[in-house]
């Protein structure tokens, strides 16, 4: 059962991962398609295989991908397919826009030496993941009258990757894609991995958008870098911002997004959005969260409306269709009269 709040039925999501938002049953359904053996199973112990149920590391975390990933990776109808079903899953809920986030790399099950998979490396590249993924996005949009756009993520370990995410982004940029972002090991810095360095100037110069997952797990030192350095105009996560007091002023001072949730940046009034993440390694759905949001933290249903709202100011929609979600966001919100539109 999905849960709305009240006179909300249309939602905006800005920080969500493709990988981590597949079916369980799809994964089982795909894995018996391609003859490949499960560590388990049937599909409610292959769920509970996938999900975190308490506080744990992000490495640990990052492991529960290794149980499904190299079930998808590689295969051009799996792909195609969770994209498309990602779009009905988010229709479901109410999200009337959404930018899903992944790896053109890792979806292609290229470049890894050993994978983190027992599965040898197929034939398609990461070009064609792109064009999968947009193939599916656009039939699920046409199907369920949800827009959902592509960030493409460069990650920390592999920054020679990092100038193919960046092309990619350029080459798609008016079909489909919208952004380029940074995941992985927050340890990892820049100046160690330079790579991501020159693909973010190189989107910089290309007026390509920018997002970086930052003070998730790492220091406030690591949202000072995505944002000096890799000149990021929102932040994934961004928990530890807080424990830089300067540089948290800093940053609502320049209204940067926050694509995540904690009760400091609602009580702060900063711009923000709430987001599943991965919403199948948490077992979750968008509604789920705002549901727990609404008993643990006292969300309002003007508190919704306003993040929301934020989340349409500060996606990466062209200035025209971002016009049309906010006027869409607004007369659902009963707020036209009061906005200008």
């Amino acid at each position: 059962m999905y849960f709305i709040p009240a006179l909300l039925s249309l939602q905006i999501e800005l920080h969500v991962h493709l990988d981590g938002a597949i079916r369980i049953k799809t994964i089982v359904e795909v894995a018996k398609r391609r003859g490949i053996t499960l560590p388990v199973s049937s599909e409610n112990e292959m769920r509970d295989l996938c999900k975190v149920s308490e506080p744990t590391t992000l490495t640990e975390f990052l492991g529960k991908f290794n149980h499904f990933m190299h079930v998808i990776a590689g295969d051009r109808e799996a792909i195609k397919r969770i994209a498309y079903e990602f779009v009905e899953t988010k229709a479901k809920e109410g999200v009337i826009y959404a930018e899903a986030r992944y790896s053109p790399h890792l979806l292609a099950n290229k470049g890894l030496d050993p994978l983190p998979w027992d599965q040898k490396p197929g034939d398609i590249t990461p070009d064609e993941v792109v064009d999968l993924v947009n193939q599916g996005f656009k039939e699920g949009e046409k199907a369920f009258k949800t827009k959902v756009r592509s960030i493409l993520c460069c990650l920390r370990h592999m920054p020679n990757w990092s100038m193919d995410v960046v092309e990619l982004c350029k080459k798609y940029r008016n079909d489909g894609v919208v952004a380029i972002d940074l995941a992985g090991d927050e340890a990892m810095n820049c100046e160690a991995y330079p790579g991501h360095k020159r693909a973010f100037e190189e989107a910089v110069r290309s007026e390509v958008h920018r997002t970086v997952h930052a003070g998730e797990a790492g220091s406030a030192s690591v949202v000072r870098e995505a944002v000096e350095v890799l000149k990021a105009e929102r932040i994934g996560h961004g928990y530890h911002t807080l424990e830089d007091k300067a540089l948290y002023k800093q940053l609502l001072e320049q209204n940067m997004h926050f694509e995540s949730c904690v009760f400091r940046f609602k009580k702060d009034k900063a711009n923000y959005s709430l987001n599943t993440d991965d919403p199948t390694i948490f077992d979750s759905t968008l509604n789920s969260d705002y549901k727990v949001a609404k008993k643990y933290m006292d969300f309002t249903e003007e508190d919704f409306k306003k993040l929301n709202i934020n989340a349409a100011k500060s996606c990466f929609l062209p200035a025209k269709e971002k016009g049309e979600l906010l006027k869409q966001l607004y007369k659902a919100y009963g707020m036209l009269n009061s906005t200008g539109f």
